[in-house]
Order: structure tokens, then sequence, then C-alpha cells
């Protein structure tokens, strides 16, 4: 029997950003509903506008929905979250994008919880438009940590041969050393771990730990973290058959490819992630939130205001986004049933 196909929610994000853009241009390609069933929560209207400014998206039309039970596996979908007209700004953060990127969000993220699609991908949001008081969070892995009460989430970036997560997220950078302790760093390496195992399919990953300070801290003359939290924090987690290795250096790290080496590298903080990674992976990136009970990815970029509506916007981040979606539904899938048919008696993982 033929699998049933992977159902994707896709939220639209802000309306004023390249969001729909990206959308539009991976679903203009057939072939994506032979891999999946997308579902855009957004609105017929916006697309449209946004469809008339893609050229070569005139036959791209969305089955519009009122409930999930009326979706097409053949064809891309749409369900309007807000019935009233909207007025597209195009490059301009405004309060209207913010509560058109939360509505969406909020929709999605219900359905998301009921099993009613399988996997959800978010395209941009901008966070301070979006900033409210139904979302006082720093940004949508922090949404979904707290959505789905996991005190065990990791902010992961997603690229060929390389993947790297992040111990802190989107903190002031001079918080960083206050946050950095030895229990969070050992419950990211066990998240990123875990992610690897199930999500991954790697057998025994090795993960490279980087260091906060420079050259690792010299022993403790450029900063005591690695001394007093990072290596500590390491020796745990290896004695739980976690195979961590380091701390190393960022620059040389990276600078010297080492990083092939390794499935995973925990970084210390979001730009000592996000620099080399943005280079690394050229505008094709992918942001998944690991350790959650549900599968959302991202694409690993922002709402590009100065290009929306210039038809300029890339969408192989966001194809990407869908491709490992769907890629991790089907490993976690697989990795279950073969833990739930293989326990031993100590009930241990792989």
């Amino acid at each position: 029997m033929a699998e049933k196909p992977i159902v994707v929610g896709i939220t639209h994000g802000d309306i004023n950003g390249i969001g729909y853009e990206v959308i539009i241009k991976t679903l203009m390609d057939a072939r994506m509903m032979e891999i999946c069933t997308p579902v855009v929560y957004g609105s017929s209207k916006i697309a449209t506008y946004h469809r008339k400014l893609v050229k070569g998206s005139g036959d791209l039309s969305f089955n519009v929905i009122a409930q999930l039970e009326q979706m097409s596996t053949k064809k891309a979908n749409i369900i309007n979250v807000i019935d009233k007209d909207v007025k597209v700004n195009l490059g301009v953060s405004n309060d209207l994008a913010g509560t058109m990127s939360l509505a969406s969000l909020q929709m999605a993220t219900e359905d998301l919880a009921a099993g009613k699609i399988d996997v959800l991908v978010t395209a941009p949001i901008n966070k301070h438009n979006i900033h409210s008081e139904a979302f006082a969070f720093a940004g949508h892995t922090e949404y979904f940590a707290k959505k789905f009460n996991s005190d065990n989430y990791l902010m992961l970036m997603i690229a060929e041969n390389l993947k790297i997560g992040t111990v802190t997220t989107h903190c002031a950078l001079s918080d960083v050393p206050k946050i950095l302790r030895k229990g969070l760093i050992k419950t990211k390496l066990k998240a990123l771990d875990t992610t690897l195992q199930q999500d991954f399919m790697c057998v025994k990953p090795k993960i490279a730990v980087l260091s906060l300070n420079p050259h690792a801290g010299e022993n403790g003359m450029f900063g005591k973290e690695e001394q007093s939290q990072i290596i500590p924090a390491m020796k745990d987690a290896f004695k739980q058959g976690i195979y961590t290795f380091g701390p190393f250096s960022a620059d040389g790290f990276f600078g010297s490819g080492q990083y092939t080496k390794f499935d995973g590298i925990l970084a210390m903080y979001h730009d000592q992630a996000m620099i080399p990674f943005k280079i690394l992976s050229d505008g094709k990136g992918v942001n998944y939130t690991a350790g959650l009970p549900f599968i959302r990815t991202s694409p690993a970029h922002g709402t590009a205001y100065e290009i929306a509506g210039k038809d300029l916007a890339s969408p192989d981040a966001f194809r990407n986004a869908i491709y490992c979606a769907c890629d991790i539904f089907r490993n976690r899938k697989q990795y279950l049933s073969y833990i739930d048919q293989n326990k031993n008696e100590n009930n241990t993982p792989l």
C-alpha cells in the first residue's frame, strides 16, 4: 500500500516580506505534491496579490478550503486565517503584519498539536511587530518550546554536511556568560545527541563543542567558563554515552574545515553558530526546532523587506525546509518503530 502523503502545514509569516514569494515559488513545482500535501495558513486574497508579482506563477492555483478535511492531495491548499480584506504594504513593518503572522501561527500550531497536520514549516516573521501579550517571545523557537512544554529544545541549523545547535539563543551577548551553566550545556548536548539519532538516523554521533572564549580560554587566561562549565558538562555527558569532543576555538575549527569531521556541533551563543552557518550554507540553510514532540522547520533567513515584491527572493531555503521536515518525519517514525520493536530490559535506545 502507498504511504499516506505527509501533510505539511505552512504559516505565511510577515505578509509584507518575502514569505509568500518563497512559498509560491516552492509550490509552483508540481513535483512538490508528490512529496507532500501542503496547506498554507494564510489568506487567498493576499496569496493572489503576491502571486501576480512572481513571474511564471500563473499556473499555480490554490485549493481554498475552510477546514482541513477539504484539502486536496493533488494541489496546494490554503486555509484563510482571516476573512476581511487586508492591505499589503511591501517592505514595511507594521502592526497588521504582526497580527496576521500571529493568526497564522496560532491556527497552524493548534492543528499541529491536534495531529491534523504532520509537520509545520514557518515562513519568516518580524520579531518586533509580532511581539504582544499573546506572543511575548524572542522568536519561533521559544514560542514552540513554551507551547509544547519542552525544556529540552534546541535551535538546530541544518545545511549539507553541517548541523549546528546553540546553548543560548536569542539573548544579549552580555548575558551569555551568566546563562551558560553546566546543567544547561548538558541539556543541549542531550537534545543534540537525541535528535541526531532519532531525526537524522545517526548511530553514535560525534559532537564537537565550541568554546566561549578565544583559544578555548588558554587554560583560564582569557576566561574560565571552559574550565568551570563547559568541560565539566562535556565530561558528564560523555559518561552518559554522548560522544563529545573539544572544546574547540571557533575560528580555527571552521577555518581549518574541522567541522566536516563531526555529525553535530554545539555552539555557545547565537552568532557563534549563525555566522559560519550562513556563510557555509549559501542561502540554502534550514532552522529546525529539535526536542519537541512535533516537527517544525523554517528557512534560515528573515523577512528581507528590502527585496519584498521584487521577485528576487530565492526559494531554496524554504524548499529545503519542507524537504527536511518530511525527511525528519519519516526518520523519526522509523526510529521510534525500531526502538519499540527492539526494547531490551533496560529500555535503552541505539
